[in-house]
């Protein structure tokens, strides 16, 4: 090895007197989600200030949201779902699920609770659990609070944060701003964060722990990668590769938690990769909506998140949790509307959402026994 210069030490010795004096900006703290001990200069009303700040630009720079009603609904009502199984306060978030207008294949979560997802990469799918693996992954770096961290370190060694103290006591707001270019570039250059190897490795765990509590077999993460890595391997490069390490590493976890951790899930009829339901709840509108040269409405929606995307929260996870699920499916309606208690959907004395929970067409078709 040769000699280290001594101005290799510089960056290391300012980052030190930065952490010193920023330290009554941010507290270490125990995050339920992960269990350790994490520093974050960024409180979480920070990191929803700074996810709503950055929100509009970024959305703008991927050419704006997929503004089919039916088509958001479908993403919007699982994320949500997947969302309501998060640990702690952090189903009380103001979670988003926005369908970017996009053909770049990519994913990606701002603070706070702000999901986004490309058309590109959605159309890549086969299969309703694929999308609830990628859309879990991003709800994991949130609950993690891995944008956060990543914020807050670049903001300690730049020296951004020596500055921002009294401001950040006025509002949440205004250290959040301060945090928004690093997120997003100047101008709108898209999402620049970019995560750690085990921050990623992390989220794929976290996503595949929400994913198999509302019922869908945690195979869909694995289908995922399998997807990047063809993509990556096509001479075009996904832009989620920009963000997200190559895909596998993230197979080996996923392959060493089927055989292991969620085992039980596999051959189970109760953890679903519902693929016909995506084509037709997804892929077909798409095309449908494609096929007419762009992404406006199609008039009203004719098609809503199943029961399995909202009705397993109340089954949680397990060996049996996503039983109440797939006797669940065939309960949609463009009205469909369940009401929720606490993050959950609320059930009869029969362990089936009550007919009040539905509309008029689809409570007349519910079995008598199931009514409340």
């Amino acid at each position: 090895m040769g000699t280290v210069q001594p101005r290799s030490f510089r960056p290391i010795l300012f980052a030190i007197a930065a952490i010193s004096l920023v330290a009554p900006l941010g507290a270490c703290s125990v995050n339920p989600t992960t269990g350790r001990s994490q520093f974050n200069v960024l409180s979480i009303n920070e990191e929803i200030a700074m996810g709503e700040e950055a929100k509009a630009s970024l959305t703008d720079e991927y050419g704006g949201s997929v503004t089919d009603a039916r088509l958001n609904t479908y993403i919007s009502g699982i994320g949500q779902a997947l969302a309501a199984q998060t640990e702690a306060d952090y189903p009380n978030l103001p979670w988003e699920f926005t369908l970017l207008d996009s053909d770049v294949i990519n994913a990606f979560a701002l603070p706070g609770g702000k999901v986004f997802m490309s058309r590109g990469l959605a159309e890549k799918l086969t299969t309703e659990a694929e999308l609830a693996a990628v859309l879990g992954h991003e709800v994991g770096h949130v609950t993690a609070r891995h944008s956060g961290q990543r914020v807050s370190q670049t903001m300690i060694v730049s020296g951004i944060v020596i500055g921002a103290g009294v401001a950040a006591s006025q509002s949440d707001s205004d250290l959040a701003k301060l945090g928004v270019p690093l997120l997003v570039g100047a101008g709108g250059s898209g999402y620049l964060l970019k995560f750690n190897r085990s921050q990623e490795l992390e989220a794929d765990a976290l996503g595949v722990r929400y994913m198999v509590k509302i019922g869908y077999d945690p195979l869909g993460a694995r289908m995922v990668q399998e997807v990047l890595a063809r993509e990556g391997g096509s001479g075009k490069q996904p832009e989620f590769l920009s963000t997200h390490p190559y895909p596998e590493s993230r197979i080996a976890q996923i392959n060493e938690m089927l055989k292991g951790e969620y085992a039980y899930t596999q051959n189970n009829p109760d953890y679903k990769l519902y693929k016909e339901r995506y084509k037709a709840d997804f892929l077909d509108p798409m095309a449908a909506l494609r096929a007419k040269g762009g992404s406006g409405a199609m008039g009203p929606a004719t098609a809503t998140p199943s029961i399995a995307a909202t009705g397993a929260a109340a089954g949680g996870g397990g060996g049996g949790g996503g039983g109440a699920t797939a006797s669940l499916a065939a309960y949609t309606h463009t009205q469909y509307a369940p009401r929720m208690q606490n993050g959950r959907l609320m059930l009869n004395s029969a362990g089936m959402p009550g007919a009040a929970t539905f509309c008029a067409h689809c409570a007349a078709q519910m079995p008598e026994q199931d009514a409340p």
